[in-house]
Parts: C-alpha cells; sequence; structure tokens
C-alpha cells in the first residue's frame, strides 16, 4: 500500500484519481486551493480514514514539505488548465505551471518521493504528424500569441521533470493527457463536452468553434485515471513519457450532433440547434487551433498492458446524467 499525495486533488481528474486509489487500499491526501477544484468534488471521501485533504496553494512551502514528508508518491496534477482560462489569465497560468512544478519537484527530492507528473497534448503544438508519438518533433506558434504558453510552461514541467531524473535519481514518470472527459468536469474554463450538454439539456443552440472539422479524440477519466495509477505501479515507466487517451477520433460537430441525440432522445433537426462562432469572436484574434489531435497510445500499451475501454457514447451519457 501507497501513502499518495494529489496536488491538485480536488479538482476533475484528481478527485477521481483519488477513488481509484482509496479502493485499491492505498492511503491519500489532497492539497488543492480550489481555484479551479472545488470542495465537493471530494466531500464524499472524507469520511474514509486513509483521506485526508488541505486547502492550500502547492508554493505554500510550509505545508507542502509536511505533506510530501508523510508519502511515497506524488501525482503532480495541480495546474491551470482550459483554453479560455489560459488566454484570460496568461501570468497565472505561467506561474502556476512553472513555479508550482519545481516547488514539488523540490518537496519530492527531498524525501525521495516518486512524482507522476500531470502533461498535455497540448505540448505538441502544430505538428500535422498524425497519430502523435511520445517522441515526435514540436512546432509551436509565436509568443505574442497567448495559445502557446500552457504548451510551453507544460514542456518546462516535462524538461525540470527529467533533469532532476538524470542529475538527481528522482523518480519521475510524465503522461500526457488527451482530453480527458467526464462526470464532474466543468465547462467554465473551455471545455467542450460539459459546455454542449449544458446547452443542450438548457435547450440552446450547441456554441461550435470554428467549423466544426477539427477532430480530437476523447478519453473518459475511469480509463485515464486506470492508466495514471498503473504507471505508478511500472518500474519500467521511470523516467519516460506516455501518452494517455483514446484512439476514437471525432469531429466537434460531430460531438455536437451526438450530444444533442443523445440529451434530446434522437432528434433529427440538430442542424438547427447549432451555432458556429469564430475563433476571434471566442477566444482572440489570431488564435490557433489544431485541427487533429489524436495519440499514439503504443508505448503505455507495451509497458502496462493499457488501453481505454469506454466508448465516447457511453462517456457523453454519463456527463449528461451527472449535469441532470
Amino acid at each position: 500500500m501507497a501513502h499518495a499525495l494529489i496536488t491538485g486533488g480536488a479538482g476533475f481528474i484528481g478527485s477521481h484519481l483519488a477513488e481509484t486509489l482509496l479502493a485499491r487500499g492505498d492511503s491519500v491526501t489532497v492539497i488543492d486551493d480550489l481555484s479551479t477544484g472545488s470542495f465537493a468534488n471530494i466531500e464524499h471521501l472524507t469520511g474514509n480514514p486513509r483521506f485526508r485533504f488541505a486547502i492550500e496553494s502547492i508554493t505554500n512551502e510550509v505545508v507542502l514539505d509536511r505533506l510530501a514528508s508523510e508519502c511515497n508518491v506524488i501525482y503532480h496534477l495541480a495546474a491551470a488548465v482550459g483554453v479560455q482560462l489560459i488566454i484570460q489569465q496568461p501570468v497565472h497560468t505561467i506561474e502556476t505551471n512553472v513555479m508550482g512544478t519545481e516547488a514539488v519537484f523540490k518537496a519530492a527530492l527531498r524525501y525521495r518521493a516518486k512524482v507522476l507528473v500531470a502533461s498535455t497534448s497540448e505540448v505538441y503544438g502544430k505538428s500535422g504528424r498524425v497519430p502523435f508519438a511520445e517522441d515526435d518533433d514540436i512546432t509551436l506558434g509565436p509568443t505574442s500569441r497567448n495559445r502557446w504558453a500552457y504548451a510551453a510552461t507544460k514542456m518546462v514541467d516535462e524538461f525540470l521533470a527529467l533533469a532532476y531524473h538524470r542529475e538527481h535519481g528522482l523518480p519521475v514518470v510524465i503522461f500526457r493527457l488527451f482530453n480527458t472527459v467526464g462526470p464532474r468536469q466543468t465547462g467554465r474554463y473551455g471545455m467542450v463536452i460539459p459546455r454542449f450538454v449544458r446547452q443542450a439539456l438548457a435547450g440552446e443552440p450547441l456554441t461550435v468553434y470554428g467549423d466544426g472539422s477539427q477532430s480530437r479524440c476523447f478519453c473518459n477519466v475511469s480509463d485515464s485515471v486506470r492508466a495514471i495509477a498503473g504507471l505508478a505501479e511500472a518500474p519500467d515507466a521511470v523516467g519516460r513519457v506516455f501518452n494517455i487517451g483514446s484512439t476514437e477520433e471525432v469531429t466537434i460537430l460531430e460531438l455536437a450532433r451526438r450530444t444533442l441525440a443523445l440529451a434530446s432522445d434522437g432528434d433529427d433537426n440538430w442542424q438547427q440547434q447549432i451555432r458556429f462562432i469564430s475563433y476571434e469572436d471566442a477566444y482572440a484574434l489570431g488564435f490557433e487551433d489544431m485541427q487533429r489531435r489524436v495519440p499514439d497510445i503504443s508505448r503505455i500499451g507495451q509497458t502496462i498492458g493499457w488501453s481505454p475501454l469506454i466508448p465516447l457514447d457511453t462517456t457523453l451519457q454519463q456527463v449528461i446524467d451527472f449535469v441532470k
């Protein structure tokens, strides 16, 4: 049994990970400043004697040090997330994602805790090589566009993690998440599926950015946390980078249609319920988006035998039921 510390553990993914680790017998401590997470996500866990929490920022070195001293594995999920938040608060994004991660590594090194670092498919930038493999070259846009700040900060996190591993022997594992979705995810910062579901259930038009031809692969959070927990127990994963995502590709327009069909019991008039918005109106002038984002998951499959099991329509139905 492990004693795990989850930074950002009151967030969407962190709270599901806490449930998974507790279910397998681990002790779990969560630290979260609730800037994007919610205490409601972990409130149901507070009666478990193997669960503790601290409402605090990971930049509080005293609190982070105490919590790190009591654990043997850290799941570092705390970050500024969501395209909308990144566009609106670039300073917060950069400081949180870089300085917060540095604080976690320093604390982990003092107590020789294993660290699993959450990264993102955003680091692949504008690459046209699909599917994305972990060692592919990366192309980002110019620094004058805030859109790329998130990707750059997560790349710095990855560089720093591997540097701590090579220079100090810190056991680290990096995982890049591709559009993880499911119950408890909020659409507040630009996440598309909870936004679509809330609009559909409210009888509002679904807002599709651009022409909707851009495609993504959405992975159920239960599949994602199963992969993260598996990587923590795999000795061969240390010092390496892994994609975690589904390979079921869907355009955003098709996603809107499927959401409407499930939310409205098969209404065929879905075209009348979709409103197209330009990227400039949705975000900012000159905003760039990737046309396709598909992961190569062969490395994680070979290392821990993982593959996603839950199809997209099942995930959409779970989110619909949760929002209802």
